[in-house]
């Protein structure tokens, strides 16, 4: 579940480090010697989750396949302030070149694992899914999704080919009878691709009513009162997957899952994670 895909990992990697290196790190390369060995350490300087791991060691591999990296803990980990996660011991001009990259990576993907295992923590009691959605960073969003997952949240659809996701401006562009486009929309994507789960969004129980009746595999309740996802629960008595989303915070989801709804997507996770303070410190020059 989360494991990585090394040939995603290696082009996401390597654009990483073209961006931030170039033709090369003029400042560590003019001012360090080129023999000169060092030992590091990446801190944690808050409690939180670690995710990034496998990311930042593959970029010093890159960087420099001779360079030791040792992982001081697994990501999914929690660290409290002061941990330490990662030494490093080799070239000077290999740690330091790596240095930002790396740890962008880690304060990233660590701050998105951090904030899932909040929500998660909150509705686990009710076996309710937290999940992500599509509001990711350009380019990112393979590593974000799997450090959601890493938090112990769940992925919605990876983008627009993997799942039907049937939303109210796709219904306005079908037709201007809501019911019938409900339908209609339900029954085209059906027939576009039997195999592909359907998923269709509404903003009321009357649309609610003419979802149930197109018999999509899941129903996205959008921005719906609390006292409407319950209503909405036992209206569809278990017969289809419900997902609430809308403006959930780490206040309202607890509410939220007491209602029995079976997932919570929660574009927070992505949008609003702040990065970890970590920091690397050279700890010894060699």
């Amino acid at each position: 579940m989360n494991q990585l895909d090394p040939n995603i990992l290696s082009r996401i990697v390597a654009a990483a480090i073209e961006e931030d290196v170039g033709a090369g790190d003029i400042t560590t390369n003019s001012v360090v010697d080129k023999d000169r060995e060092a030992k590091a350490e990446i801190v944690v300087e808050e409690d939180s989750v670690v995710a990034g791991l496998p990311v930042a060691q593959l970029l010093y591999e890159t960087v420099d396949e001779e360079l030791d990296f040792q992982k001081e803990v697994e990501d999914g980990k929690e660290v409290t302030k002061g941990a330490v996660i990662v030494r490093l011991h080799g070239s000077a001009r290999s740690i330091l070149t790596g240095e930002r990259t790396a740890l962008n990576f880690l304060q990233r993907l660590s701050g998105i694992a951090t904030l899932t295992s909040q929500f998660v923590a909150r509705t686990e009691k009710f076996g309710t899914k937290i999940m992500d959605t599509r509001k990711t960073t350009p380019g990112l969003r393979y590593l974000e999704k799997y450090a959601v997952r890493v938090g112990g949240g769940s992925n919605h659809r990876m983008g627009l080919y993997d799942m039907f996701l049937i939303k109210d401006n796709h219904l306005r562009a079908v037709a201007a009878n809501r019911a019938e486009t409900i339908r209609t929309a339900v029954e085209r994507a059906r027939k576009f691709n039997p195999n592909m789960q359907i998923e269709i969004e509404v903003e009321n129980l009357d649309e609610l009513k003419q979802a149930l009746k197109a018999q999509p595999d899941m129903i996205l309740l959008d921005n719906m009162s609390v006292t409407g996802i319950a209503q909405a629960v036992k209206m569809a008595e278990g017969e289809v997957v419900l997902e609430a989303s809308g403006g959930v915070t780490l206040k309202s989801v607890e509410e939220i899952a007491r209602t029995g709804v079976d997932c919570i997507s929660i574009g927070a996770l992505t949008t609003a994670a702040r990065g970890i303070n970590m920091t690397m410190e050279l700890t010894e020059w060699g």
